[in-house]
């Protein structure tokens, strides 16, 4: 009984077990089994929020916890003052938030707290799933293996890939996901300080590859952007884990990133389109010569041993794959979506409507381009959802809290006297998060939405958040003062010391 007591009050076990059931919820036939356990894994998230509360006082002693407090406040002041129909759907969406805030993002307020274990666990049984998934989906492709029943659009979606994913940008986010997590496995420093021993380079090379496919394939242009955008800003932390010493370093550092840019996209685009073409093609071989078996194999039966036909032509499948958007417009109708939003922001700009009428009140007042529907329940993007959600007031407090965050890990990465680059996780996460926030302006995630998508971005909040309070009490801090010294006194700029590991245990 003790142990079982002790197991329902700890926020790591919860933290893994919420996550991988949350990436099970986004593939096909484990869909409806992951969604009951869902409900069950968020009362056991509501109640560890009070109990974590309780014990480690995290509304009070959680970075940055003033504007997060103030969130709250004003998130629930909204649920009361647009009280509707839609109360419950508010509520539970409150309680979503308090679990990302307190359980995930809090988990730096957890004494005695080995968070790069965790990290290191529920990143190796993603690359594992990950990579499970990715070769049955493309097997099943291969093979033309497809079909629809009910939600489920077996291995293509509307022409695009999606594996055995319910959803083409499920797939792309995915697929991302375990790039990022990949990367960080692949990080030598950082498994010896887990004391894990390191993952089989054969099974990371394998996810990396299969996922680089997979999403290329799925067409997922907000996926793409947020696999361009981590790529980008990690190579802005390699840049500038030293700080340039002169002027002109930091002109070429400059200008080299901008070329580096316009290289990544081109390519990138390039790259996919090809690999979409060369796929078209491949999958279209390979489902004539299924399906010339099949022939082969059903005139045998049928001729009962007689001798098969000669010169039989390879039946082509019944639909060609091009791998790419049905819906030709760029924006795929979230236009119409973003337009209805400014109107709902309208009607509540200070304090906001809720989260939970955001539909209803499409519905009542304005034109109902929002529907209780797959496709048209959200804004698809994270901060006008914020917006309209929880006001002007709301969006400016956690827009607050965003950029100290955001400052505070900066400091940890760039800001310091002695050279700071350990070949540790912060790196992949930090350009993780700041991936994500492009990301979230095309999709459903920063906050509102009860997904593998929105928890995976607060888990990477909560390990960021705990290298954080590792490192910030160092008093090798620089200011502004050295910065400007370093670029306009090129000598005084230069180091005096050798650089130290300061990640050390």
């Amino acid at each position: 009984m003790t142990t079982l007591k002790e197991k329902t009050r700890d926020s790591s076990l919860f933290r893994k077990i919420y996550i991988i059931d949350l990436l099970f919820c986004t593939i096909s036939f484990l869909q409806i089994a992951a969604y009951v356990l869902l409900v069950l894994l968020f009362i056991w998230g509501v109640y560890l929020t009070f109990y974590n509360q309780k014990k480690n006082k995290t509304i009070f002693t959680f970075s940055f916890g003033i504007w997060i407090n103030a969130f709250l406040i004003i998130s629930l002041l909204s649920i009361l003052i647009n009280l509707s129909v839609t109360f419950f759907y508010s509520l539970v969406m409150f309680l979503h938030i308090a679990i990302c805030f307190v359980i995930f993002y809090g988990m730096h307020t957890e004494p005695g707290f080995n968070f790069r274990l965790e990290l290191y666990q529920i990143a190796t049984t993603v690359v594992y799933i990950v990579t499970a998934a990715n070769i049955i989906g493309i097997f099943c492709l291969l093979i033309d293996f497809r079909f629809e029943w009910y939600w489920i659009k077996f291995t293509i979606y509307e022409n695009r890939f999606t594996g055995i994913y319910v959803n083409p940008n499920n797939l792309g986010f995915t697929s991302v996901a375990a790039l990022a997590f990949c990367h960080i496995l692949y990080k030598k420093s950082f498994i010896d300080r887990v004391k894990k021993p390191a993952v089989n380079k054969i099974l990371l090379a394998l996810c990396g590859l299969t996922s680089l496919f997979s999403l290329l394939l799925c067409d997922s242009n907000a996926a793409i952007v947020l696999g361009i955008a981590y790529v980008f800003v990690y190579i802005v932390c390699r840049f500038f884990a030293n700080p340039p010493t002169t002027r002109k370093k930091l002109v070429v550092k400059l200008g080299s990133l901008i070329l580096i840019g316009v290289f990544l996209v081109g390519a990138t685009l390039f790259i996919r389109t090809i690999c979409q073409a060369g796929f078209s093609v491949v999958v279209s071989k390979t489902t004539s010569i299924v399906s010339l078996l099949n022939d082969d194999t059903q005139n045998n039966i049928a001729s009962d041993g007689t001798q098969k036909q000669q010169n039989q032509k390879p039946t082509e499948p019944s639909s060609s794959v091009t791998f790419s958007h049905k819906n030709k417009n760029i924006d795929s109708g979230r236009t119409k979506l973003w337009k209805e939003s400014l109107d709902l922001f309208k009607l509540s700009p200070v304090i906001g409507i809720s989260n939970g009428n955001i539909v209803l009140y499409s519905q009542e007042y304005l034109n109902g381009a929002l529907s209780y529907s797959y496709h048209h329940n959200d804004l698809h993007n994270g901060f006008l959802t914020l917006l309209v959600s929880t006001g002007v007031i709301g969006f400016l407090l956690f827009a607050i809290f965003g950029l100290r965050f955001i400052i505070s890990v900066s400091r940890v990465l760039f800001m310091r006297k002695n050279s700071f680059y350990s070949d540790d996780a912060l790196p992949c996460i930090f350009s993780f998060l700041f991936a994500y926030l492009f990301y979230a302006v095309f999709e459903k995630a920063l906050l509102y939405d009860i997904s593998f998508t929105v928890i995976l971005f607060w888990l990477m909040m909560g390990y960021a958040s705990c290298y954080i309070k590792k490192y910030k009490h160092h008093d090798d801090w620089l200011n502004i003062k050295d910065l400007i010294a370093k670029y306009s006194n090129p000598q005084k700029g230069k180091k005096t010391s050798e650089p130290t590991d300061i990640t050390s245990n």
